[in-house]
C-alpha cells in the first residue's frame, strides 16, 4: 500500500491533487499494482481526506502542550519514528494538528509496526494533501532510501 502511496506523489505532486478513485484505480492497476493494494491506499487517503470535514480544534495550534503517546501508539510506532516526529514538530515543520493527523494515519495503517521508512511515507503524504508543496530539504528527508527524486 505505501508503495502506491509513494506512487501517487510522485505523480501527481505537481498537480497537487489527483483524479477520482475510480479512474485512479484504473491508472494505478495499470501500473501493475495489486487491487489489495489499490484499495487499501484509497481507503487511507479518504480517511485522510475526513480530517479536512472533521478538522481538529484550532486551540490546539496555539498549545504549547507535550504529546504524550498511549500504550498502543509506543507498540505500534517504533522509537525512532516517534523521536522523527517529535524532530519535526520542534523544527517548526509540523503543527499538532499536523502531527495529530499523522498519528492517526500511522495508525490507520494495517501493520503491527510502524518503522521509520514506513513512517515518514505517511508524513510525506500528509503534508502533501494538507499542504500542496513540501519544501525540498524535507522532501529529501522524507523519500524513503534509494528512492531520492529530483523534484522540480
Amino acid at each position: 500500500m505505501l508503495d502506491v502511496l509513494v506512487y501517487l506523489f510522485e505523480n501527481y505532486y505537481h498537480t497537487e491533487s489527483y483524479p477520482d478513485n475510480d479512474t485512479l484505480s484504473r491508472k494505478l492497476s495499470a501500473a501493475g499494482f495489486e487491487n489489495e493494494d489499490i484499495s487499501e491506499a484509497l481507503d487511507w487517503l479518504s480517511g485522510l481526506a475526513r480530517h479536512t470535514e472533521n478538522p481538529l480544534p484550532e486551540s490546539l495550534e496555539a498549545s504549547g502542550s507535550q504529546r504524550v503517546f498511549n500504550s498502543f501508539e509506543i507498540a505500534k510506532l517504533t522509537t525512532e519514528s516517534r523521536g522523527f516526529l517529535a524532530f519535526l514538530e520542534s523544527a517548526g515543520i509540523l503543527t499538532p494538528v499536523l502531527r495529530e493527523m499523522i498519528i492517526e494515519r500511522a495508525m490507520a495503517i494495517d501493520a503491527d509496526l510502524v518503522g521509520l521508512e514506513k513512517f515518514k511515507v505517511i508524513v510525506l503524504i500528509v503534508l502533501w494533501t494538507r499542504r500542496g508543496n513540501v519544501d525540498t530539504l524535507i522532501l529529501d528527508e522524507l523519500l524513503p532510501d534509494g528512492e531520492k527524486r529530483q523534484m522540480h
